[in-house]
C-alpha cells in the first residue's frame, strides 16, 4: 500500500494567507510561498537569495478559464522575482498573483540542476492541461550526469507531493508513476474500466480510477471540436488539443494520445463531449449497465 507521508508547514507571519514554507522528512528540499502582495517580505528571506526554481501564477489577463503559470530559475530567486515585480512595459509581468520558491536547504542545487528542473517542469506542467503555460514550448536540457538526473528524478517526486498541498495542483503525475507509487494490489486500486460513448458521432473512451485519480485511457477518441456553450471546459479542451494530448485522427474525431489525468469524471466527459456532461451519468461500467455514480454508491454500500 501507498505509504504515509509528513510535511513540516510553518506560517511565517501566523497568518495562512501570508508567507508559509513546507519541507518533506529526509529531504534537502524547502519550499516558500507567499501571495504578491507579501513580496517585499519574501525577497529579504535567506533562502531566496539562493539557486532555486519558482512558479508564478494568476489570472489569464485575456480572460481564458485556466490559471496563467509561469515558471523560472536563477542563481538568485530575490533578485528576479524583483525583476518581475516591474510593470510589464518594463519587463515584468503584470499577470502573477502567488509565487512558490523550492530550494535546497543543503545549498547543494546548482545552477545546471536548477536549468535540468525547470525543463522538466515545463514539459510536465503543459502536458497537464490544468493552465494556461506562459513559457511556451519547454527547452530540452540535457547537460546534467546520469547520476546527477536520477537525483532530479526524486526531487520532482518530492515536488508532485509537496507543491499541491500548498495550493500548486498543475504539476500531476503521469499514469505510469501513480501505478508504480503502489505496487501491491488493493481494493481500492482494482476499479473497473468505466466506457462513455456518442454512437452517432462514432466516439468511444475508457478511462479507469488509478489511486483516486479519474484518467482517461491513451486511444480513446473525443470530439472533434468544443461545441457546447462558451466557458466552463472549454479552455480545458483547447489546452489539451495545444498541448498535442487530443490530436486528429483519421475518423475526423480527436483522439487521447496519452493516458491523461482529469479532476473529475465530468471533466472528463465535457472533453470527450465536447460540450459539458455529467460525468457521474456518462461514465458506465464496461458491461454493464451501471453509471459512475450508481458504483461509486454500491462501493460504499458494501464497506
Amino acid at each position: 500500500m501507498s505509504q504515509g507521508r509528513s510535511i513540516r508547514l510553518f506560517l511565517v507571519d501566523g497568518s495562512p494567507k501570508g508567507l508559509m514554507t513546507a519541507e518533506i522528512m529526509n529531504w534537502t528540499g524547502h519550499v516558500l510561498t507567499g501571495p504578491r502582495t507579501k513580496l517585499s517580505e519574501l525577497v529579504q528571506r535567506p533562502e531566496s537569495k539562493r539557486t532555486g526554481i519558482y512558479f508564478l501564477v494568476g489570472s489569464d489577463p485575456e480572460g481564458g478559464a485556466l490559471p496563467l503559470v509561469y515558471i523560472g530559475e536563477s542563481d538568485d530567486v530575490s533578485t528576479r522575482l524583483k525583476q518581475h515585480n516591474r510593470t510589464q512595459e518594463s519587463g515584468g509581468k503584470d499577470f502573477w498573483e502567488h509565487v512558490w520558491l523550492v530550494t535546497s536547504k543543503d545549498q547543494n542545487l546548482t545552477k545546471a540542476h536548477a536549468k535540468y528542473l525547470e525543463s522538466q517542469l515545463i514539459r510536465s506542467v503543459s502536458q497537464s492541461g490544468l493552465c494556461k503555460l506562459e513559457n511556451g514550448t519547454a527547452h530540452d536540457y540535457v547537460n546534467l550526469p546520469e547520476s546527477d538526473q536520477a537525483d532530479m528524478a526524486f526531487f520532482m517526486e518530492q515536488l508532485r507531493t509537496i507543491l499541491p498541498v500548498l495550493g500548486f495542483d498543475y504539476l500531476r503525475s503521469s499514469v505510469t508513476e501513480v501505478k508504480e507509487q503502489n505496487m501491491m494490489p488493493t481494493r481500492a486500486t482494482e476499479t473497473p474500466i468505466f466506457t462513455f460513448a456518442i454512437p452517432t458521432k462514432g466516439i468511444k473512451a475508457q478511462a479507469k480510477e488509478i489511486e483516486g485519480q479519474f484518467v482517461v485511457v491513451a486511444g480513446s477518441s473525443a470530439r472533434a471540436r468544443w461545441e457546447g456553450a462558451a466557458g466552463g471546459y472549454e479552455s480545458l479542451y483547447e489546452q489539451l488539443c495545444a498541448s498535442g494530448t487530443l490530436i486528429k485522427s483519421e475518423s475526423g474525431q480527436r483522439t487521447f494520445a496519452v493516458d491523461t489525468v482529469f479532476f473529475s469524471p465530468s471533466a472528463a466527459a465535457a472533453v470527450v463531449a465536447g460540450r459539458s456532461a455529467n460525468g457521474r451519468k456518462s461514465w458506465v461500467v464496461e458491461g454493464k449497465a451501471l453509471t459512475y455514480g450508481a458504483w461509486q454508491e454500491q462501493q460504499l454500500n458494501d464497506e
